[in-house]
């Protein structure tokens, strides 16, 4: 489920056969950006669940795409599966787990043979799962979106405690001590100028740039949706406001989706 809602799936755990096509009239309403949805099924839908195949054909009449991934594993490791997790099958009214997983798939057989996609997770790790679903369920050239979120913050107020990536921008000169440039922010061209046209300033970003280039195409690859870097000064005013404005942008420009957020910015203000 997890893997979808990466992809930017819409998600819907459980949700009863017979009101699938209900769920297709609500994401199509006039102003819904639901495009895409996920729907994960099993056989607690009971007498609901045979009504699935015919939900989907009515889907398909009406133009609406829709595929079926049918999940299965040997009953060696299903067994060992509700072992580990103390989960009660439901099916397994007697508790006999064996007798339950024979009923299943005699349950899910004609649902099995309809399926687009057949995966048998017996061997695999939750890693190569996501990676088989999305390589399936990508379009051609589309992408997973890794969401960048650059933070700037103080550090007299705490490392924000959600950051990957922490970098420290207190070996630049501090505007702080400038009279003239102490109540200005990072996002004022003044204090921006001060910072950024700096040598120290200029090599340090090329090289964290450079950092960048080589971390994020490893993150996505790894299936990460979401990046934070939180960049740090004293205060969270100054330097690291100019920074993170500055690292936001060139992330844009090599076409990431970027959320450039200032935790701190201005608190020393208030303080006085």
């Amino acid at each position: 489920m997890r893997t979808f809602e990466d992809m930017g799936y819409f998600c819907i755990d459980n949700l009863p056969p017979a009101l699938v096509s209900s769920m297709a009239d609500l994401v199509s309403l006039p102003g819904s950006k639901v495009r895409k949805v996920a729907i994960v099924m099993d056989v607690r839908g009971g007498a609901f669940f045979s009504q699935l195949l015919e939900e989907l054909k009515e889907l398909h009449e009406r133009g609406i795409e829709e595929k079926i991934l049918f999940l299965e594993a040997s009953e060696p490791v299903l067994v060992k599966r509700f072992k580990e997790t103390r989960r009660r099958h439901p099916l397994a009214d007697s508790g006999r787990i064996k007798q339950a997983i024979g009923a299943e798939r005699q349950l899910l057989q004609t649902l099995r043979g309809d399926a687009d996609l057949v995966i048998d997770t017996s061997n695999l790790t939750a890693h190569e799962l996501r990676d088989k679903i999305r390589t399936s369920f990508l379009a051609p050239g589309e992408q997973e979106g890794l969401l960048i979120t650059v933070m700037s913050f103080g550090y007299k107020y705490g490392i924000p405690l959600d950051a990957d990536l922490v970098i420290d921008v207190r070996f630049l000169p501090n505007p702080h001590y400038i009279e003239k440039l102490r109540r200005h922010t990072g996002r004022e061209r003044v204090v921006r100028d001060f910072v950024l046209k700096r040598d120290e300033t200029q090599g340090f970003l090329r090289h964290f740039f450079d950092l960048l280039d080589i971390l994020i195409p490893g993150y996505v690859s790894e299936g990460k949706s979401h990046l934070a870097i939180a960049i740090g000064c004293t205060g969270g005013t100054h330097r690291s406001v100019a920074l993170a404005e500055e690292t936001g942008a060139f992330l844009k420009e090599h076409g990431h989706e970027v959320v450039v957020q200032h935790r701190d910015m201005g608190k020393d203000f208030e303080a006085k």
